[in-house]
């Protein structure tokens, strides 16, 4: 995945706030890369109403 790239929410693979579980199914940039705490690297994903989270890999498809 390269930062740029349209990449759509699939799944979530934790308990997460009701905010970010609204992304579920949503479209969003790649902004950038997050190091995690020993589980791989996360993709920060910027959405068209301007908030962005972070998403692991396995949790976003390329659209």
């Amino acid at each position: 995945m390269e930062i740029g790239q349209k990449v759509k929410v699939y799944r979530l693979r934790d308990r997460v706030s009701p905010p970010i579980a609204k992304k579920l199914g949503q479209v969003g940039t790649i902004q950038g890369y997050k190091v995690t705490d020993g589980q791989g690297i996360g993709v920060v994903v910027l959405f068209e109403d301007n908030s962005s989270t972070w998403f692991f890999e396995d949790e976003i498809k390329p659209v």
